[in-house]
């Protein structure tokens, strides 16, 4: 069950309880509306009997009937709640140990990994907290140093400080150039907009003139559309050009920032534990169905290499290239890789074993009419 499904439940109810309280707070004023006239009516006509008026009242609140326009709205949503609970429990499988494997862990590269998440977060206390309780210092005082740096550097910017920023990406321009960012420029338009916010023209083409002019070559665009914020200096809410001024942007290159700032470190921009989550997460409701099918056909799932059903995850989980053999029609595996033959096709180690008959023979390559020696196939790693 996807979570799509259990959100559809959600506003479901959420909806059926909406028109459930709507419903409710109607009868209530109409009640009220009611017991107002009977006391009206009890002040105001003396001449009639108190038993007379509320008789009247019973009358007219048994012809309301609130139980009765209650009872309808109520049972739906009664109903909705019930399929709810439902979709929760079919979806959150309290007991998710039977989807798991007895896999040998490195213990150390595991620490490593939920210490640099703590530092990647800016939880520099937890995370020294942790190395302290595992005794993992060796792998920590670089990993802190890493993440030290680059969170003074953001907590600058938040702060409206360029400097530090700016200063490294000095630093790395070749290598940020080489990797096709622009994040030095992003940096120096900031620092541009904000002197112009300021008020002081000439202050801001000064700095320009300096920091801006050595990009002209490569975004004049960019650097043309500053310029003419130099009329709406004070007044910068009135610019054509809003996306240059906008302080969305501040954050726009702060993330650009930290992604360029860990790749230079060789470090992921998203935290490894933060993915591995979420794709575990993701796979967690096919594993568990997958596994109450092996569980009634008595098979062992520990000894399984390899499961024989895919377990899709979105795009974003999917960081290594797989391999389907056009001849088997089977993903490659350790067991039996992918083979790159003398024609530069690819089939698997067993499609080219059964065609040259365990390398007995020559075959034809399915893709072109090479004739394929299999001894001269290599192993093909991407």
């Amino acid at each position: 069950m996807e979570l799509n499904d259990i959100k559809d439940a959600f506003d479901r109810v959420a909806k059926k309880q909406k028109l459930s309280c709507s419903k409710t707070q109607e009868v209530i004023d109409l009640i009220v509306q009611e017991i107002e006239k009977a006391l009206e009516t009890v002040k105001s006509a003396s001449h009639l009997d108190d038993k007379y008026v509320l008789t009247e009242l019973k009358r007219r609140l048994q012809e309301i009937a609130p139980l009765g326009q209650l009872e309808g709205t109520q049972k739906e949503l009664n109903i909705a709640l019930s399929k709810y609970t439902k979709i929760l429990e079919k979806s959150f499988n309290p007991d998710i140990s039977k989807a798991y494997r007895n896999i040998e862990f490195d213990t150390h590269t595991v620490n490593q990994i939920i210490a640099s998440h703590f530092y990647r977060q800016g939880l520099f206390e937890v995370g020294d907290c942790f190395i302290s309780e595992t005794k993992e210092s060796e792998c920590s005082a670089a990993i802190l140093s890493i993440f030290e740096d680059m969170y003074q550097i953001l907590e600058a910017m938040k702060s409206g400080n360029l400097e530090p920023a700016l200063k490294w990406a000095a630093a790395n321009s070749d290598k940020l150039t080489q990797n096709g960012s622009d994040l030095q420029l992003k940096l120096h338009s900031l620092q541009f907009v904000e002197i112009l916010r300021k008020g002081s023209r000439e202050e801001a083409l000064k700095y320009a003139r300096a920091n801006l002019a050595p990009f002209a070559s490569n975004h004049v665009n960019e650097i043309q559309k500053l310029m003419a914020c130099l009329i709406w200096a004070r007044k910068l809410e009135s610019c054509p050009y809003p996306q240059l001024v906008s302080q969305t942007n501040w954050v726009t290159v702060a993330e650009e920032l930290t992604r360029q700032f860990c790749n230079l470190v060789g470090q992921s921009y998203e935290s490894p534990l933060s993915v591995t989550i979420a794709a575990g997460v993701q796979a967690l409701p096919p594993l568990l169905k997958f596994m109450t099918v092996m569980a009634g056909k008595k098979q062992e799932w520990q000894s399984m290499k390899q499961l024989p059903v895919p377990v899709e995850l979105d795009k974003e989980f999917q960081f290594h290239s797989i391999f389907v053999c056009p001849v088997s029609k089977e993903q490659t595996s350790d067991d039996n890789p992918p083979m790159i033959m003398s024609c530069g096709h690819v089939l698997c180690r067993q499609s080219i074993n059964k065609m040259s008959k365990n390398h007995s023979r020559t075959f034809k390559c399915p893709y072109c009419p090479s004739d394929i020696d299999a001894a001269q196939c290599r192993q093909l790693y991407f």
